[in-house]
């Protein structure tokens, strides 16, 4: 019988080194780990339905006389997305290792993913950094809106318990990636 899949949940603010982390973990990982990005699953959506209440809407907002970009998501996205938490499921299922970008923005989310993964050697992790440092990223990457890390600043680490947290701020992808490798002795 093969061991039990794990699934390790990078979740954290945009800009805040989720993917780099991913990609770094990919690599000193033990055994293989597949990498599912929550931007692979909002790339799937029809162009049309970027901008659109049904999808996925930006709204521009001043918040503390600095720009802050919301987001809206709607009735397809939100579908778009519950798949994706039963995608992760189903190849865990399979026995796949996962490593999961994503940004969550709600304590039941977390909840739901714990549900659906508990068969799983499952870890959530939290990624930090101090909000001026998301906004000088933000600003550096040049492929992100300018103020959607300040809206999500607030709510990405609301309510959520995490397996751990690691603090981006100093830290190197690859050193963030080792202290996940040795928390959970992948």
């Amino acid at each position: 019988m093969e061991p039990r899949a794990q699934v390790i949940i990078l979740n954290g603010v945009g800009s805040v080194g989720k993917s780099a982390t991913a990609a770094a973990l990919q690599a000193i990982a033990s055994k293989p780990f597949l990498c599912v990005a929550m931007d692979a699953f909002l790339e799937m959506l029809p162009k049309k339905l970027l901008a659109h209440p049904d999808g996925l809407l930006f709204e521009r907002t001043q918040e503390n006389d600095k720009p802050t970009i919301s987001i809206r998501t709607g009735p397809v996205l939100q579908r778009a997305m519950r798949g994706m938490r039963c995608a992760v499921a189903a190849m865990a299922a399979q026995g796949n290792n996962l490593i999961v970008d994503e940004v969550i923005v709600d304590a039941e989310t977390a909840q739901e993913y714990r549900y659906l993964l508990q068969l799983f050697d499952f870890y959530l992790v939290g990624l930090f950094a101090p909000l001026n440092v998301l906004e000088a990223r933000e600003r550096e990457r040049g492929d992100r809106e300018i103020g959607l890390a300040r809206w999500q600043y607030g709510r990405v680490h609301s309510g959520i318990v995490y397996d751990l947290e690691v603090d981006t701020t100093s830290a190197t992808p690859a050193e963030c990636a080792l202290q996940i490798q040795s928390a959970f002795g992948l």
